[in-house]
C-alpha cells in the first residue's frame, strides 16, 4: 500500500482516541533533519514547534542514534527501581551540576514531565506537612490527575471525570500587556501579587500552603515573560512563608529561552524544578531535581515507576547535552532569538493590523494576531505552505523551532508567515482552515 498522509490520518481516526488529539492539518510525518520535516506527500516543512517544544536539538541528530544504537546493543534497559545502572547517575550528575545554586541535590525520575509533577506535588506535601498547593490561571502542567488538578488553561481537561485534587488555588499569572488592573509595567505595583497577599490574610492560610507551582514563562498559556520584579518578589513571598517554590521547567529548559533553565534568566534558586519534553533528547523522560531533604522526606516506593529513569533514554539525554555545550547552542539560541523577534517587529511595523504583539525569551516566542479566525487561517496558510506551526488560545502563534535551526531557515520562515498575512489580507485563504485547525 502507498502510505499517504491522507490514509493514514484516515487509518489513524480508526484506532487511535480521539481525546489525545488537537489536530491542524491532515499531516504525517514521515522524517526529520535538524529544522526540516518531510511528510508522506513528499512535502518539506520548516519545524516552528519542535514537537511541542520536546525537540530543542532537532532531527535525525546522527550522535544521538549512534550513542542510542550503542547502548542497545549493550542493554535497553533495566529498571532502576531494584538494581542500577550507569546512565541515569551520569544525567544525573550532570542535571545537578547544571542546575542553579549550590550541588546539595538528588534527581527523582519519570517518564514524562507530567508524572514529574506529581512527584513535586508528593514532595511538597509530604516535607511541609501541609496540604494546599498555589498554582497560576493559564498554566498547563500536564495530563495526569495531579498535574491537571494544578492547570486552569482548558475545561475540557476536567469535563465528565469528577473529583480532582483538592485544595489547589489558582491567581492571575503577570501577563502585563493583558494587566487586568489597566497598568502599564513601567507603573506596576505587583498588584497581582497583592492577590495571594490578601488571600493569606482572608481565606488561605499561609502556613496550609505546601507549595506555589510557577511557570517561569508560561507556555501553553501564550509565551508569557512576566516582570523579573514579579518572579524575586514571588519567591521572597515563599520564603517569608516557608512555602516550597516549584518552577515547571518542561517546556522552556534546556536552553529554549537561551538559557539551560528559563528560572537562571530571574536569578532565582528554586526548591524543585521539574523538567521533561526535550530532556530526553527525543525520548520520553522526566524528572524532578531539588535540595536532599525535600527529595529524600518519602519512603520508596512512593513515586516508582519500572522504566523511569530509562537506560538508553539517559544516554540519549546526555549526549543531547554534550552537543549543547560543546556546540555552544544555547548561547546561539539566545543570538537567534533576538534576530528572529527583530525580524517579527519588523513584520509588525509592516502589518500592525495583523500583528498585534510579539513577546518571549531565546527561541520561546509567541505572537498574538487579532482574533481567532485570523489565526486559524493564518496557521493554515502557514502550514500549507512548507512552515509547521500551531496556535495557543485564542490568537497566539507559538514559534518554539529546533535550536539547531539556520538563520537562512528563519528567513525562509518568516517569508512564508507574511507570504501568508498577505493571503489573509487579500481574502485567498480557504475556509478549510476553520475544519482543520482547533488547537487548545
Amino acid at each position: 500500500m502507498n502510505l499517504t498522509n491522507k490514509n493514514l490520518c484516515e487509518r489513524e481516526k480508526k484506532v487511535l482516541s480521539s481525546i489525545q488529539k488537537l489536530p491542524y492539518c491532515p499531516i504525517a510525518i514521515k522524517s526529520g533533519q535538524g529544522s526540516l520535516l518531510y511528510d508522506y506527500d513528499g512535502n518539506e516543512y520548516i519545524d516552528f514547534l519542535s514537537s511541542a517544544s520536546s525537540a530543542n536539538i532537532g532531527h535525525g541528530n546522527e550522535e544521538i542514534i549512534k550513542a542510542v544504537k550503542n547502548q542497545m546493543e549493550k542493554i535497553i534497559q533495566y529498571t532502576i527501581a531494584y538494581f542500577t545502572t550507569e546512565s541515569p547517575i551520569l544525567l544525573a550528575e550532570k542535571i545537578i551540576d547544571l542546575s542553579p545554586g549550590d550541588n546539595d541535590k538528588k534527581v527523582l525520575y519519570s517518564t514524562t514531565g507530567s508524572e514529574s509533577i506529581d512527584a513535586a506535588i508528593k514532595l511538597s506535601k509530604a516535607y511541609t506537612g501541609r496540604n494546599k498547593i498555589i498554582s497560576f490561571k493559564g498554566a498547563y502542567h500536564g495530563s495526569t490527575y495531579g498535574s491537571l488538578s494544578i492547570s486552569a488553561i482548558s475545561l475540557n481537561m476536567r469535563k465528565k471525570i469528577g473529583s480532582i485534587l483538592p485544595d489547589v488555588y489558582h491567581f492571575n499569572y503577570p501577563i502585563c500587556f493583558k494587566c487586568p488592573y489597566g497598568k502599564s509595567e513601567s507603573e506596576c505595583e505587583l498588584q497581582c501579587l497583592e492577590e495571594i497577599k490578601n488571600a493569606f490574610k482572608v481565606y488561605l492560610p499561609s502556613d496550609e500552603v505546601a507549595a506555589i507551582f510557577f511557570e517561569p514563562i508560561a507556555g501553553d498559556s501564550g509565551i508569557i515573560v512576566p516582570p523579573k520584579k514579579y518572579v524575586e518578589n514571588l519567591y521572597k513571598l515563599c520564603k517569608e512563608n516557608n512555602i516550597l517554590f516549584v518552577v515547571d521547567e518542561i517546556q522552556q529548559s534546556l536552553g529554549r529561552c537561551g538559557y539551560w533553565f528559563s528560572i537562571d534568566y530571574f536569578n532565582v534558586e528554586p526548591d524543585l524544578i521539574v523538567m521533561g519534553k526535550s530532556l530526553g533528547g527525543g525520548f520520553p523522560l522526566g524528572l524532578v531535581i531539588g535540595k536532599s531533604d525535600i527529595m529524600e522526606c518519602l519512603k520508596a516506593p512512593a513515586h516508582a515507576f519500572t522504566l523511569s529513569g530509562n537506560t538508553t533514554v539517559c544516554v540519549a539525554a546526555l549526549k543531547m547535552i554534550e552537543i549543547l555545550e560543546r556546540d555552544n547552542i544555547i548561547e546561539q539560541a539566545k543570538e537567534k532569538g533576538a534576530y528572529l523577534i527583530s525580524k517579527l517587529n519588523l513584520l509588525k511595523d509592516k502589518y500592525p493590523n495583523i500583528i498585534k504583539d510579539i513577546r518571549g525569551l531565546g527561541l520561546s516566542i509567541g505572537v498574538d494576531l487579532p482574533d481567532r479566525s485570523s489565526t486559524k487561517k493564518i496557521c493554515y496558510q502557514c502550514i500549507k505552505n512548507g512552515l509547521l506551526l500551531i496556535s495557543l488560545g485564542e490568537n497566539t502563534l507559538r514559534i518554539q523551532p529546533p535550536l539547531v535551526i539556520t538563520q537562512d531557515q528563519i528567513d525562509k520562515a518568516l517569508k512564508i508567515l507574511e507570504n501568508s498575512i498577505k493571503d489573509f489580507i487579500n481574502e485567498k485563504i480557504s475556509d478549510d482552515a476553520y475544519t482543520f485547525i482547533n488547537g487548545w
